[in-house]
């Protein structure tokens, strides 16, 4: 009996696998610029983005979302690129002020290891950038980046290990994100600020990335004023599961950390002093 229930368990998470990898993009995605740069492969389960001296592109999802666990496979530029940015975010995108914002960016590099940064913007409040090598080549084959988001923290992972958790500690002053959100990607030219002042080699372009995985698990909310809706516990992402992490996955960041993030705002003067919960030695803000 035991055996049945655990295959039938197993059955359903294989299959609920295929079907989340079966979503075409434009069940959950529009184009939002740079349409001439984009190009959909095998019924649209597959986008290509791609940025030369004319023009990048990027999409977004077609809802708001106020929690959830987003998640996208995607594969950089495979060639020197440094300047190109490849990003998948979520942003509230309004022009509104109090700007929040959730981000991935891979910055090209040519003869280096490509470099991701992660960085959480909340009530127009930034500068919270900390940088990795990772432990693959991210243009050679796709990976999952992932972005859990709940009323009690945010944890970036990639697949399925996690590398950065900003805890919602709002009660002594720090921000956190609060604005209903969209999800993004995109390709563009951040010569200069991406490639350490290197211009970029626009013999090289196009330069081309590449996004599988268009399911989307997060509770949709029109309004900032129905948000709160995506907060009840009936949602897996927020489960008390998911209010922290478990002792297996604390030691994983802390492994990661240590192995290949090379650059933490909060180890700056600036970061160490402009940020409150830099001061906080129990959070990987």
């Amino acid at each position: 009996m035991e055996k049945r229930f655990f295959f039938a368990l197993l059955l359903t998470a294989v299959v609920n696998a295929s079907r989340a990898n079966d979503v075409s993009f434009d069940q959950n995605y529009h184009i939002t610029w740079g349409n001439s740069h984009v190009t959909s492969l095998n019924e649209g389960r597959e986008i290509h983005i791609s940025m030369d001296n004319v023009s990048g592109a990027g999409f977004q999802s077609n809802a708001r979302y106020a929690s959830g666990f987003f998640q996208m496979k995607l594969k950089i530029p495979n060639k020197d690129s440094a300047g190109v940015v490849t990003a998948f975010y979520l942003i509230d995108n309004k022009g509104e002020g109090d700007h929040d914002e959730l981000d991935f960016e891979f910055l090209g590099s040519k003869g280096q290891p490509c470099t991701l940064q992660t960085n959480v913007f909340a009530n127009d409040k930034g500068g919270r950038e900390q940088r990795y090598h990772l432990w693959f080549d991210p243009t050679a084959d796709f990976h999952t980046y992932g972005i859990l988001w709940n009323q009690h923290q945010i944890v970036f992972y990639v697949d399925n290990t996690p590398i950065r958790v900003s805890k919602n500690i709002s009660n002594i002053g720090v921000n956190y994100p609060s604005q209903t959100l969209v999800i993004q990607a995109s390709i563009w030219d951040g010569e200069g600020w991406a490639s350490n002042g290197r211009k970029l080699d626009w013999s090289q372009q196009p330069f081309t990335a590449s996004f599988q995985g268009f399911n989307v698990d997060g509770c949709q909310s029109l309004e900032n004023s129905n948000k709160e809706q995506c907060y009840d516990s009936s949602l897996w992402w927020n489960g008390n599961t998911y209010w922290g992490l478990d002792p297996a996955k604390q030691k994983a960041l802390e492994d990661a950390r240590a192995e290949y993030m090379f650059e933490d705002y909060c180890s700056s003067k600036e970061g160490k002093y402009g940020h409150k919960e830099c001061q906080i030695n129990t959070f990987f803000y």
